[in-house]
């Protein structure tokens, strides 16, 4: 039961008192049903919305009729996860989780390539090893509209306060954030957190050391040396990789534009759309490669972030895409792999194709220095 003293209420996911209330709020969320309408039946949505809502309603009232706590929706999560796969993916390895406690607690620290996908991805592969799935962090960037708030804290995602902009309310929010962090992490629950914040739309993933310096906040609190603090969060590094990117032109497009235009203004719905086309988009194969604990020994959050980045480009899987864009040989890669690449650059204007190549690159030129 939720305490009176609950401190992370506005930022933590919901506990399993609050999930039936979160459902019905959902269910009865005008712009969750269109949502739905517009994505099953595009053609009917319009002149048959009013006949339809209901029907929705009531298909979703009884499908989710016993969904009553956390680890229920979960596992109703891990259905949706395999439909997913088996229609968008030719498969999910990973490595490295054999050296992990599914009795531990650990603070994932991943790069960032899809919105939705990555946290899902290692959720998937944590799930179907006998670990407990991870606390997931989330821009309230993303938290634009009621519906999104609920599936997402639904869904164990806690809250990153980014639009905060005030120095004092800026501090606040980062000083809550860590000590949630740190709770998570001793009562037993896994974090999963995005190394930067928003997604390495050129493919170089790279930490950034203020995501470090957030972590430590309540470890200076409590007057702890960076060092010391830091190898007590149990830091996993994560290296995800996948074979083509659904949203890779539309990343592309974004940076030429701010590479010529010098700005790009995103779209207001641009968040869900990408978030859609990660989730159904053709991925071909994905590689989820969990790295080493990181002990002490770091004594800044600079050469933490290079620790984080040694094992992110160490473990990230290489596929056939990554070696041709570099120009790179490889055994994987053979004419029908080159002839599969070059078909996704055909139409796409110059610059936008040299974007989309270094994309592809880097990963497998950064293995090489």
């Amino acid at each position: 039961m939720q305490s009176n003293n609950d401190i992370y209420k506005e930022i933590r996911p919901y506990n399993d008192d609050e999930v039936s209330g979160a459902i019905t709020r959902l269910v009865n969320d005008k712009e969750f049903i269109n949502a739905i309408l517009n994505y099953r039946f595009p053609q009917l949505s319009g002149v048959f919305g009013w006949l339809l809502t209901p029907l929705i309603k009531r298909f979703l009232i009884s499908k989710w009729s016993n969904i009553k706590t956390v680890d229920d929706v979960q596992r109703q999560i891990a259905k949706y996860m395999h439909a997913t796969i088996d229609h968008s993916c030719d498969g999910v390895s990973f490595s490295g989780l054999d050296k992990l406690d599914p009795k531990q607690s650990y603070l994932f620290v991943s790069n960032h390539r899809d919105i939705a996908m990555d946290p899902a991805m290692v959720n998937w592969c944590l799930y179907n090893n006998g670990f407990n799935t991870v606390r997931i962090a989330i821009g309230d960037n993303l938290l634009k509209k009621p519906c999104a708030t609920e599936l997402m804290r639904l869904n164990k995602s806690f809250i990153v306060k980014r639009s905060a902009k005030a120095p004092r309310e800026m501090m606040k929010a980062l000083g809550l954030l860590s000590s949630y962090i740190a709770h998570s992490l001793e009562t037993g629950n896994s974090i999963w957190i995005a190394q930067k914040e928003g997604r390495a739309k050129d493919g170089n993933d790279k930490t950034d050391p203020a995501i470090l310096k957030m972590f430590y906040m309540d470890g200076r609190k409590q007057k702890l040396e960076f060092s010391d603090y830091m190898s007590t969060l149990n830091i996993v590094p994560v290296a995800i990789s996948y074979e083509n990117d659904p949203c890779d032109v539309a990343k592309a497009k974004e940076l030429y534009q701010k590479q010529t235009e010098g700005s790009y203004e995103k779209g207001e719905f641009e968040d869900i759309e990408s978030i859609i086309q990660g989730i159904v988009g053709q991925k071909r194969r994905i590689h989820v490669s969990f790295g080493d604990v990181i002990g002490s020994g770091f004594d800044t959050p600079e050469s933490l972030a290079d620790e984080i980045d040694r094992q992110i480009t160490a473990n990230y899987h290489l596929f056939p895409a990554n070696y041709i864009a570099a120009g790179l040989t490889d055994s994987s890669v053979n004419d029908a792999e080159v002839a599969k690449f070059n078909e996704k650059l055909a139409d796409l204007p110059e610059g936008v194709v040299s974007i989309l190549k270094q994309m592809y690159a880097i990963p497998a030129q950064k293995k090489q220095q």
